[in-house]
């Protein structure tokens, strides 16, 4: 495989860590599905949004605040006008350490929802994928699989999740790249996590 051509390094998108008062204001079923339309496919306005989610305006204005006010979003200025605004995620990385709220009776319900959500997106993207009609090249691009036949300690684990961000942050295309012609926006989502082995009954 050739070396690929070298990088202008880009600054790191800063990062925050999510605290009980932001999970809150993330944590509900429309607020992610706004969040994540806004993340995948860039900025839009509530009507765009209402239409996409099956929603009246005003709800989705409502949501659009709400998670501006906790900076998941931020107003596209200079596009729009006062009657319609425009929406974009913050350029900001959001980092959740479930073991901050697992002991807090006051957010544990706000991270079943948030956790229970998360992995309802991730679903359907799958679910979609499948369903939908490709050509043979990204057909066979994309895939679905899980290895459930490894025994690992929690050290090797940890050390296989950092080798594979690695190897998505080595094909990740720096901000400024042009992308080719017959590229498309890509999902990769990587889930590892141990099972507890259950006996026969």
């Amino acid at each position: 495989m050739p070396d690929e051509p070298e990088r202008t390094s880009q600054p790191a998108k800063p990062t925050r860590r999510l605290d009980a008062r932001s999970l809150r204001g993330l944590a509900h079923p429309l607020r992610m599905n706004i969040f994540e339309l806004l993340s995948l496919d860039g900025p839009a306005t509530a009507t765009r949004l209402a239409e996409r989610l099956g929603e009246n305006t005003g709800t989705i204005s409502w949501h659009l605040r709400h998670l501006a006010e906790h900076g998941f979003i931020e107003e596209e200025t200079g596009r729009g006008t006062k009657r319609e605004r425009w929406w974009r995620r913050a350029d900001v990385s959001n980092e959740l350490n479930t073991a901050d709220f697992r002991d807090d009776p006051d957010t544990r319900g706000a991270l079943s929802v948030y956790l229970h959500e998360l992995m309802q997106q991730y679903f359907s993207r799958v679910v979609n994928y499948l369903s939908e009609d490709w050509d043979d090249r990204w057909r066979s691009a994309g895939t679905v699989s899980d290895w459930s036949d490894m025994r690992m300690t929690p050290t090797q684990l940890e050390a296989l999740n950092t080798e594979l961000m690695a190897v998505i942050a080595r094909h990740t295309p720096a901000p400024d790249a042009e992308p080719a012609p017959d590229a498309l926006s890509v999902v990769v989502q990587l889930q590892s996590f141990p099972r507890k082995e259950r006996g026969s009954a």
